[in-house]
């Protein structure tokens, strides 16, 4: 794989001409116009500027999709099939091989978050970049005829940005399998009080449709990414209030055409959802509370993956 870097005007020796030429037409030969994240957290916007709203995030080390290019502004397309505008800084091209941690062997963040070194040691230096929760990493290849283990409790990384770095092999799992319900619920407690973010997608905060999402992908199902498509979507069935089950997603609204929220039958009566809704964190909830029962407008389960 090969990454087209930010780099000073003073290292190259190309006429002004030759480089702008160069980046302004890099994206169309780019391997299938891919382009990775390589900020820990990039927003994406309904328009080019930050001044509007932000519609969806994409963490660091995805790969995504460049569909325009205009000026300092890229308009990308997500996994999930979701658009929207990012700083051009923010990512860099792909220009051969299949993505960043595509193949090969590669780790994924387990613990909410993640502080990535120069070395195998955090007294030293602050951290590299500190990256959120689901983020895949590509694991450095030994390299050299002594091949020593790394130190005890460390693992060297190959970062999208073109270098190594080291991680804490506690904060990643090498091969992350998909969750059943009941551990998706406890893995759902574990964000228990992270905030609330419009647009969030990540465990630096999450909006209602972004969590549930992730929960779902962590059983090892993609859904779409907004509350209305999410229930809307094929890959759940209705069932009716008195049959839910913990692990079923519910949703509100003024109306089945009018969904504006969405959280996940834990049981008992119970629900987790990411809200504004008194302290704007994730919480667990009681659907026999009278802001839900007026609200709730629609129940769904995931259907088995074939």
């Amino acid at each position: 794989m090969l990454i087209i870097q930010s780099v000073r005007r003073k290292q190259f020796s190309y006429t002004a001409a030759a480089l702008f030429f160069f980046l302004a037409t890099a994206g169309t030969f780019a391997k299938n116009g891919l382009q990775i994240v390589v900020v820990p957290v990039a927003n994406m916007y309904s328009h080019p500027t930050d001044k509007s709203d932000v519609v969806s995030q994409a963490i660091y080390g995805s790969n995504v999709t460049l569909l325009l290019a205009r000026g300092e502004w890229s308009r990308i397309e997500t996994s999930d099939r979701y658009k929207g505008w990012v700083p051009s800084r923010q990512l860099r091209i792909i220009l051969t091989g299949d993505g960043y941690a595509a193949s090969g062997p590669t780790v994924q963040v387990e613990s909410l978050f993640a502080n990535i070194y120069n070395e195998p040691d955090v007294t030293k230096h602050k951290p590299v970049i500190t990256v959120p929760f689901e983020t895949k990493l590509e694991v450095a290849p030994e390299e050299g005829d002594a091949k020593q283990p790394p130190p005890e409790g460390w693992l060297q990384v190959r970062l999208p940005v073109m270098r190594t770095a080291w991680i804490q092999a506690g904060d990643v799992v090498s091969d992350p399998k998909p969750l059943s319900i009941p551990e998706s619920i406890e893995l759902a407690k574990r964000f228990l009080g992270i905030p609330y973010l419009w647009g969030g997608r990540s465990s630096f905060g999450f909006d209602c449709s972004g969590f549930t999402q992730m929960l779902v992908r962590a059983r090892g199902i993609n859904m779409p990414r907004d509350a209305d498509q999410q229930a809307a979507w094929s890959g759940v069935s209705a069932v009716a209030r008195k049959e839910l089950q913990p692990g079923d997603l519910l949703f509100f609204g003024s109306s089945p055409k009018e969904i504006t929220h969405t959280g996940m039958y834990i049981g008992d009566g119970q629900f987790i959802n990411d809200t504004t809704n008194g302290h704007p964190v994730v919480q667990i909830s009681r659907l026999d509370d009278e802001l839900w029962t007026k609200a709730l407008v629609a129940c769904r389960r995931v259907k088995p993956q074939k």
